[in-house]
Formats: structure tokens, sequence, C-alpha cells
């Protein structure tokens, strides 16, 4: 079953509370996502390291219930 859009922003802010989240269905099938995701709790951090945060916060759901997700992450 798809993910929907809200139900990934939703996670993601839950997990970095002072994100700031753009979602866009890049299929519009439910499956293939991108997203930007703004936090100042990236300030200083690696990519990799920003990208870890926000997939820790999708609580194990990339590559199962979430099938695709491009990820641009960044600091204000």
């Amino acid at each position: 079953m798809p993910m929907d859009a809200n139900e990934i922003e939703a996670l993601i802010k839950a997990g970095i509370p002072d994100a700031t989240v753009e979602i866009t269905d890049l299929a519009g099938d439910g499956d293939h996502y991108a997203a930007r995701v703004v936090s100042e709790s990236f300030r200083g951090k690696p990519r990799v390291a920003q990208q870890r945060a926000v997939y820790a916060a999708l609580e194990g759901r990339m590559g199962g219930v979430l099938h695709a997700l491009q990820l641009t992450t960044a600091a204000p």
C-alpha cells in the first residue's frame, strides 16, 4: 500500500521538529517521492548525516512501504 505525502511529512516533522518539509509525488503513484528537508539541526553536519536523520525519522518505512525517496537536505 502506497504512503501518503502527508504521512511522510508528519513522520519527518515528528522526528525533526524544527524541519521545513516539502514533499513532491514524482510519479503520481504514491511510491516515488522527492523531499526537501531544511533544519537548523543539520547545520555543520555532513550531508550523509543529514540524510540519515531523515531516514531515521521515517522509522524503517524506506524500502518497504515507501519505495523511493529523492532526498535533498539543507540547513537554513
